[in-house]
């Protein structure tokens, strides 16, 4: 039988403030989970009408946003729009440098936007890849039914395998993404997970339990779970009707992390030559302080 991880950490992800009048709630880049190689940050955001993320730039990470209700538009200096709808998802891996912005859709009868974006770090032999994206519908996402079709747990396979379905998405760097679905209490379910890849668990709605004897945890909490040798996946139980969540899985980075900002590098000279680039608008950066998105202004 299959050896399940356990929970070695929770952090409850508290709402603040973030970007222009949205609210935000982050777990990985708090000051209680500063990194999780590869993974450097994970917010669950929520944006009021006339708030959003507007004019920003990006090195050395991708960002992964994910819509849980409601939509949000981009449009970035590479000449690329659209919008991500509810159950949509953007991958998109900034390379060397890009510029975008991130507005929310409000309209009338529509729910609030509210996402998740989680920030990996790229292997540093990709940092100054060319921008590039990859985009997947709601409709495009792919669906595991670990019981079968008639039984109450989906999985929605953003990227990586699950119960024999794959994604289509293909990350620079090992990254498993998945939002599971629990539609009765009780209900349970086995995910496996490459050894050696750190994981975690961020919960939408409801409660989960990891492992056979492990504590319930409720909405808004981050669980970083264990990676013995044996654990070939995660038991996971719902403790509530109508519970949701992503598991995140990804292989580690044998790298020194330096962040400033958007601009994520290995090395202190790096971040310099970053922020030279940006100022005198070149490597990637050539449109910035020229370039203005027509949703952030």
């Amino acid at each position: 039988m299959a050896v399940s991880r356990r929970v070695l950490k929770k952090v409850l992800a508290v709402e603040v403030e973030e970007g222009v009048g949205a609210r935000v709630r982050r777990s990985i880049g708090s000051m209680n989970l500063r990194n999780l190689t590869p993974f450097l940050m994970l917010d669950h955001f929520h944006v009021s009408k006339g708030a959003g993320f507007p004019d920003h730039p990006h090195r050395g990470q991708a960002t992964v946003t994910y819509m849980l209700e409601g939509s949000s538009r981009h449009e970035d200096s590479a000449g690329h729009a659209g919008t991500i709808e509810t159950g949509g998802v953007q991958w998109m891996c900034a390379g060397k440098g890009i510029i975008h912005a991130e507005m929310p859709v409000h309209a009338p009868g529509c729910p609030e936007p509210r996402g998740l974006q989680l920030w990996v770090d790229l292997p540093k032999e990709f940092k100054m890849v060319e921008p590039s994206y990859q985009e997947l519908g709601p409709e495009s996402i792919p669906v595991a039914y670990p019981n079968g079709p008639e039984g109450s747990i989906s999985v929605r396979v953003i990227s990586g395998k699950s119960h024999g379905v794959e994604s289509p998405v293909r990350p620079l760097g090992g990254c498993w993404y998945f939002h599971v679905t629990m539609n009765k209490a009780g209900d349970s379910m086995f995910q496996d997970i490459p050894v050696g890849w750190a994981s975690f668990i961020y919960i939408w709605k409801g409660a989960v339990s990891v492992g056979d004897d492990g504590p319930t945890m409720d909405s808004f909490h981050t669980l970083v779970l264990s990676d013995d040798s044996g654990e070939a996946g995660a038991q996971l139980r719902a403790a509530k009707d109508d519970t949701q969540f992503i598991l995140v899985a990804g292989e580690p980075l044998d790298q020194t992390v330096f962040q400033h900002g958007p601009f994520v590098m290995t090395t202190r000279e790096e971040i310099q030559e970053t922020l030279v680039d940006y100022q005198m608008r070149r490597n990637g950066f050539e449109k910035a302080h020229i370039w203005k998105s027509e949703i952030g202004n």
